[in-house]
């Protein structure tokens, strides 16, 4: 039996059962390919989650989630790549949050994915890697209405040719600072997190729990299988958003 207090208005045991394993195995499987957790939490969200709630839940847990991941890799982050990264966040996520009209999200789909897609068949581009205010700015601003943008950002840390433990650490790092930011933006605008406030800490627990399993599966494997897996997940992942958007274009879904 679960306390009352864990159940937001309207969810039931069954549901709040199934996110927190979703958020269990979504940090594993982060940890140990790099990338793909945060798309899977938010995919299950968005089927048990009201829609209002969807975006600025899905990056309060993604916070929590990826500050216990930085906490356990901390000795590998690539600190060069943090704090223009971070500025840009703030403007991207500032200039998202002032926006009424949403972009369309079947177009963002489509243009994220096929981006991904183009950066695991060929070499990152070089400005990529060499203007973090710029990608930490564009993804913070699209996360804002897209939810995940995890994947943009994780081509922007690949292009760094980091070895697996500071890949993680590094993407997790730039993960915090964006869905920190982006919560802080959803608090200024009127979300109420103090009703969910029970429920948020139990998700991130069970994150952390599937990081720490994750970090074990992460330590057995050596950098060219880590990588083979991370560019595994990024094209199916891109794949997938790239179905999703193709789909909801008027005339072809």
């Amino acid at each position: 039996m679960i306390p009352p207090l864990f159940l937001p208005d309207g969810m039931t045991e069954i549901v709040f059962a199934v996110l927190v394993g979703t958020s269990f195995i979504a940090s594993l499987i982060t940890v140990a390919f790099g990338i793909g957790g945060g798309g899977i939490l938010l995919a299950v969200m968005a089927t048990l989650v009201p829609p209002a709630a969807l975006i600025p839940m899905h990056g309060i847990i993604q916070f929590g989630s990826n500050l216990g991941r930085a906490l356990i890799v901390f000795r590998q982050i690539f600190w060069r790549a943090i704090p223009s990264f971070a500025v840009g966040s703030v403007i991207g996520a500032a200039l998202g949050g002032s926006i009424v009209v949403n972009l369309p999200p079947a177009w963002v789909k489509i243009g994220v994915g096929c981006f991904v897609v183009w950066t695991v068949f060929m070499r990152p581009p070089q400005g990529l890697r060499n203007w973090p205010l710029l990608v930490g700015a564009t993804s913070s601003f699209l996360t804002m209405f897209f939810g995940a943008t995890g994947l943009f950002v994780a081509t922007f840390t690949k292009s760094h040719h980091l070895p697996r433990h500071s890949h993680v650490a590094t993407h997790a790092t730039l993960m915090v600072f964006q869905h920190g930011v982006k919560s802080i933006v959803f608090g200024l605008l009127g979300f109420a997190f103090a009703q969910w406030w029970a429920f948020i800490i139990v998700m991130m627990i069970s994150g952390f729990a599937g990081t720490v399993i994750g970090k074990s599966l992460l330590n057995r494997i050596d950098d060219r299988r880590f990588r083979l897996a991370l560019d595994t997940v990024l094209i199916l992942l891109s794949a997938r958003l790239i179905y999703s958007g193709l789909s909801a274009l008027p005339g072809i879904g």
